[in-house]
């Protein structure tokens, strides 16, 4: 078998069962486990997976920057945003993570609201300000520019000063077994920092990042306590995320 068809049957392999154990697909093939293992090693360089222990998973698609991200899934992210939006009561003080599904969010906010949301992305808050009876706290730090987010040591020290009853959290992965996942280690430690802080974690997490991963774990995802999909998802990719206990919530199309 020539390298390319050995490597677009792994893809296959991937798409179809959502994992690849090299073990198992080099005994099928006939090969030796270094060569498959050569085989994901080039294909992660690609970006086109993510190499774990014995394998492969999914490479997440939503790795690229805010302008690229935004191009992805719109319809379903503007579901989930408007689906979210309707979980946050008046008087709740509630964290927005930022990303291109929390600026959905952000958007469906009702106009009457009267909340403090707190946010470290300058983004989400420039979208706020149209809400007159929001209180918007916009925290402070070294702006990430991939995803247009304050990071570093002054984001975690004014984020220490709140405690809000909600927060929504953008990944980029989330994989039953490999958990709730991004793409950069600042950004993972200000998510991981929200979560511990708030009285409740919600993900969002359109399609493209159910049974993918990144390379930094914030959390496993028994520490969402909902997840928010579209409500087309197929069940089979959910049922693992219920049995971590995870409420799964979805959201309808237009």
């Amino acid at each position: 078998m020539l390298t390319q068809e050995r490597r677009a049957l792994l893809l296959e392999r991937l798409r179809r069962d959502g994992r690849i154990v090299a073990r198992t697909i080099s005994a099928e093939l006939g090969l030796s486990e270094d060569t498959i293992r050569r085989d994901l090693r080039d294909l992660a360089a690609e970006g086109l997976v993510k190499r774990v222990h014995g394998g492969a998973l999914p490479a997440s698609p939503a790795l690229g920057d805010l302008a690229v991200r935004g191009t992805i899934a719109t319809s379903g992210k503007a579901a989930i945003g408007r689906r979210a939006a309707a979980m946050v009561r008046p008087g709740q003080t509630v964290f927005i993570d930022g990303g291109t599904t929390a600026l959905q969010l952000a958007r469906h906010l009702p106009p009457n609201l009267a909340a403090t949301i707190v946010t470290h992305s300058p983004a989400v808050a420039v979208e706020l300000a149209r809400l007159p009876l929001l209180t918007v706290e916009l925290v402070g730090g070294r702006l990430f520019r991939h995803s247009l987010v304050a990071t570093g040591a002054a984001a975690l020290r004014a984020i220490d000063s709140f405690r809000p009853d909600c927060c929504f959290i953008g990944v980029t992965g989330v994989h039953a077994e490999t958990g709730l996942t991004t793409g950069d280690a600042e950004e993972g430690q200000i998510k991981r920092a929200v979560m511990e802080r708030s009285g409740e974690t919600v993900v969002l997490a359109s399609a493209e990042k159910l049974g993918a991963a990144s390379a930094v774990v914030i959390a496993p995802c028994s520490a969402a306590d909902v997840i928010v999909v579209e409500a087309a998802t197929d069940e089979d990719r959910l049922a693992p995320l219920r049995a971590q206990g995870c409420t799964i919530v979805l959201a309808p199309g237009d």
